[in-house]
């Protein structure tokens, strides 16, 4: 990753953290592409990258996905681009930072995944009643975690952001022509 002043521009490629509530790494992305880097909204997309799990499990993403994080949502979006259409894979999290090392945020372990059918499910109860006991989440964290299941639950009705077709093409074909380019 180059040195920059402003973060990371359009075509430079970054690492996503997520991290625990008790300030534990959780996962490592280790390259996402720069899509779009705002004030308030990050962009980027990463395709067969490597994940590095707490436990030093590694893996490899299987399809391209654009990844959405905003600075006023409790949630982040990834829209994973697969054969059958699109699925999306939501974290209910802290709003992002992002510095030098990579744009890093707090997983609380409750996800909405979106299946190409609309069908969807909330995930990971268990692991987000298991967590907020043991470390400590307070009445506000969790207050404000589940309205975010229900704002995230309103973008994905309402077809906003990440999870409106224009979205999906705009972002997937601005990456394919970053991605050539690059190549040349």
């Amino acid at each position: 990753m180059s040195q920059y002043s402003d973060g990371p521009k359009e075509g430079e490629y970054i690492a996503i953290k997520s991290y625990n509530h008790d300030g534990s790494l959780h996962r490592t992305w280790r390259e996402t592409m720069v899509l779009k880097n705002s004030q308030d909204e990050f962009i980027g997309c990463n395709d067969h990258t490597v994940v590095i799990e707490d436990n030093d499990r590694r893996w490899v993403t299987r399809e391209p996905a654009l990844v959405y994080f905003n600075k006023h949502t409790w949630f982040n979006v990834v829209a994973m681009i697969r054969d059958n259409g699109v699925s999306y894979y939501c974290n209910i999290a802290s709003p992002y930072v992002l510095d030098r090392e990579a744009l890093k945020y707090i997983d609380y372990d409750l996800d909405v995944k979106v299946f190409p059918n609309g069908e969807r499910r909330l995930l990971d109860t268990d692991e987000f009643e298991q967590f907020s006991r043991q470390w400590h989440y307070s009445a506000d964290t969790i207050q404000i975690l589940l309205d975010s299941v229900r704002e995230l639950t309103d973008w994905i009705n309402k077809k906003r952001g990440p999870f409106s077709v224009e979205f999906i093409n705009i972002w997937y074909k601005r990456y394919l022509n970053i991605a050539e380019r690059n190549t040349r």
